[in-house]
């Protein structure tokens, strides 16, 4: 993830925290056992809260707060390819792409995280 991504992420699980702080009622509260036998709620930290985000929809739409993760298919990565290293030039497929790839740190992965009507995609 880059700087970017990292401030959307910061400033999401900021605005989470101060409503949380105002009511702890609202959103997910992780229900914990304690030593002496009690049960609490207490937030979820920022790891957490990402990954609520990621995995529950419902959760994201109600924080505003999306984050999308998909694999990069052969032809979008060939794509990076030849931007990178051929100046366009198409590369043909064959039994040394996967390899030109792989040697070449092509991404793999595509990361598009949302907030308040800002979108930063990476790649991995």
């Amino acid at each position: 993830m880059n700087k970017e991504q990292q401030e959307l992420l910061d400033k999401a699980y900021e605005n989470y925290s101060k409503e949380y702080e105002k009511d702890n009622s609202i959103g997910m509260c992780l229900l914990v056992a304690r030593m002496d036998g009690k049960k609490t709620y207490r937030k979820p930290n920022k790891e957490m809260f990402v990954g609520l985000c990621t995995y529950d929809k419902t959760f994201s739409e109600k924080w505003g707060l999306k984050i999308e993760e998909r694999e990069l298919n052969l032809e979008e990565r060939k794509s990076i390819y030849e931007k990178e290293y051929t100046d366009g030039v198409e590369v043909p497929n064959n039994n040394w792409l996967n390899s030109k790839l792989t040697t070449r740190n092509i991404p793999s992965k595509l990361i598009t995280i949302s907030y308040n009507d800002k979108k930063i995609e990476s790649y991995e």
